[in-house]
């Protein structure tokens, strides 16, 4: 069994990418990166591009888009930073979101006290 994008032939995937072989280097998509359309698709895009605005109502991780649409995850990078240069896409990291929510101090003391008394 061969991974998804393996047996795409070369012409196909230069054609997606318009001859590029990586994305942009300030691009922030790793595989965790989750991203949400921020419109719908429009007449005459490209239909990579309609498939990933059409999946990512929802928060959706790059490494789940790159597997729904059976490509190579550094040919969905390219994708999501055309995407993301229009502004059709916005994309951030979990951790960041995680980075917001520090525990009260106080709950923290409560929970040590009570494993403690245990």
């Amino acid at each position: 069994m061969s991974r998804p994008g393996r047996d795409d032939s070369p012409d196909r995937l230069y054609t997606l990418t318009g001859g590029r072989s990586r994305s942009a280097p300030d691009a922030p998509f790793d595989l965790v990166t989750l991203v949400v359309s921020e419109c719908d698709p429009t007449p005459g895009m490209q239909s990579e591009h309609s498939a990933i605005l059409r999946m990512c109502g929802l928060p959706t991780a790059v490494v789940e888009i790159a597997a729904e649409l059976s490509l190579p995850v550094s040919i969905t990078r390219i994708l999501l930073s055309d995407l993301l240069d229009a502004g059709r896409i916005s994309a951030r990291h979990p951790r960041s979101a995680a980075a917001h929510s520090v525990p009260d101090p106080d709950l923290l003391e409560q929970v040590l006290v009570g494993l403690r008394n245990l």
